[in-house]
Parts: structure tokens; sequence; C-alpha cells
């Protein structure tokens, strides 16, 4: 008897969610195959690479980021070189110093700088908080606000912060919401189910399910994402079904094998290619595991993916 092979196009697919405006709009999701299953069907948006910069500038960059930045005087000029960068799709803003355990900048001056920013270019926008979920309620409702109409997407809501970003950015303002969670289906299905119940359309909702660093507990990160794709589509999960977009470049770059100085690390080789090596080889997994984007950081980073993401889509 003849062998068949089942096929591994599925019913249910990712729902297709669309940010920035004009002709440089991006969609990510729409897929309804396993991550990067081209072979299966035909990928109706191939994933999608961001690049990031911060409100710091280039204060806390690498050398080997600040050298691709020479020339830019102020946070307008570092996005707009950026946003020209080959290979990306989207820009991704970084609030960093709204941190009250940093910097502290407050929400007016950072508002600003989103501002300014946001001007400055005409790609997809991704505007990420601080990382502290009180800032961030207060903070992300005014980045809705003032960017109303740039349909950007605004990360992170977390559990304990869902109410006040989830209500402004997803239906005050119109905007995209970003649903952060830490590495776990429930965690993220339930933080889901609770946007849509303020009365967020699902489809204006993107995942952020964690991620980590390769070789730091990144089997916890494939884990997930291979189960929210696997409910997603076999199951026909409508919780599940949003698009993942995963921060890269703030972990990558913060772990030893990036940071430790040739000096002190001779035998680990070039600081400069490690550092690209550990963000290539994340976005990479996280790419094959489920992401619809990623965001990274240095320029060969992005060429190096964006190649990738052609090849297999």
């Amino acid at each position: 008897m003849p062998f068949t092979a089942k096929s591994g196009k599925f019913n249910a697919s990712i729902n297709t969610v669309e940010f920035g405006t004009g002709d440089k709009a991006v969609k990510i999701g729409g897929e309804n195959v396993f991550p990067l299953y081209s072979f299966e069907a035909a990928i109706e948006n191939a994933p999608k690479v961001g690049i990031e910069i911060t409100d710091f500038g280039m204060e806390h960059e690498p050398e080997c980021i600040k050298k691709y930045y020479e020339g830019c005087a102020t946070l307008a000029d570092m996005a707009r070189k950026a946003a020209s960068m080959e290979g990306v799709d989207f820009l991704s803003f970084r609030m960093e110093g709204g941190d009250p355990n940093g910097v502290n900048k407050s929400t007016e001056e950072l508002i600003a700088i989103v501002k300014e920013v946001a001007d400055a270019i005409d790609c997809p926008l991704v505007v990420e908080g601080c990382k502290n979920v009180e800032k961030d309620a207060e903070l992300l409702p005014k980045v809705a606000e003032a960017l109303q109409g740039r349909n950007v997407i605004v990360m992170s809501e977390k559990e304990e912060n869902y109410k006040a970003i989830g209500a402004a950015a997803g239906l005050a303002y119109n905007q995209i919401v970003g649903a952060e969670s830490a590495d776990d289906i429930n965690l993220a299905k339930q933080l889901n189910v609770v946007t849509t119940q303020l009365g967020v359309d699902a489809k204006k909702i993107v995942m952020n399910v964690g991620t980590a660093t390769v070789g730091y507990g990144y089997e916890y990160v494939v884990s997930t994402m291979d189960r929210i794709k696997g409910a997603a589509l076999s199951q026909n999960d409508n919780m599940l079904q949003m698009p993942i977009i995963t921060p890269v470049s703030s972990e990558t770059w913060g772990v030893k094998e990036s940071v430790a100085t040739e000096e002190d690390m001779p035998e680990w080789g070039s600081e400069d290619e490690r550092g690209i090596d550990m963000e290539v080889m994340t976005a990479a997994a996280d790419l094959a595991a489920g992401s619809d984007a990623v965001i990274l950081r240095h320029p060969e980073s992005v060429k190096t993916i964006a190649k990738m993401i052609k090849a297999l889509v």
C-alpha cells in the first residue's frame, strides 16, 4: 500500500495583524502551518525583523553598534538611520530611562522623545515600556494617546496592568496591544482572555510570550512557543491565535558571552562577533519555534536574519 504523507496545513490559522500606516505598513501572522513550514503551504506573511533603539541613544550601546550610528547627533537621527538599515521592517523604541529604579525620566519627557522618534520615520513603530509595571501603566496609555493614528504596537501590557494599557491602547486610541507573559502557555492565554474581555479585538493583539538567550534556560521558550502554536493551529484555540513578537536584543546583549571583553576572555575570540552570534542564534531559534517578528539591535544581525527569512519563506 503506497504511503501518503499527511498534510501539515491546518484549517485554523494565526490572526493577521497589520501595524503602521500607508505603503510602509506591515502584516504579521496569517499562517496556517507550523513555523517556517513553507513546503507545506504558502506562508501569507513572512516573519518580520525590527531594529531597536532606546531613549538613551548611544549611551549604553556596545562599541560595535555605536559605529553604525556615527554622525547621529539626535535620537531622531538615530531613528532615521536605524529605519533605513538593510533588512529592517519596523523600528522598536524602548523607553529604558523611565524605570523608577534607574534614571526615572518623567512621563512628559519620554512622551516628547517618543514623538520626536515617531516624527522622524515613516516605517511601522513598536514602543516598548521600561519594564516597571507601575510606571508602564502610567506611561504606555500616554504613548497610545500621543501616537493616535499611527497604528503602533504598544508593548507591553502585563497581568498587573492590562486594564490601564489594554483599555487605552486597544480601545480608546485604536493601537495594537502587546500582551506580555513569562514562558507559560496558560499565562499567555489568560492575558489574552482578560484583554478581550475589556473589549479589545483579538485581531488587535500580539503576544510577547517571553524569551531568553540561547543557553540560558532557552528550552522553556521553545516549549512555550511550540505549545502555543500547536494549540492555535491543531486545536483552533482562538485565544492563542495572536501572532508572536519577540524582543531578542534586550536579552542577548546583556549576557556574558556578549559583554565580556577580549582582555578578560581572550579564548572566546572577538567581542563584536560574539554579540552578533548570540543575537543571530537566538533570533533564528525564536523564528523556528514560532515568532512572527523579532527585534534586534546590530545591523549584521538584522541583515543575516532577513536573509534567512527570505531563503526559507
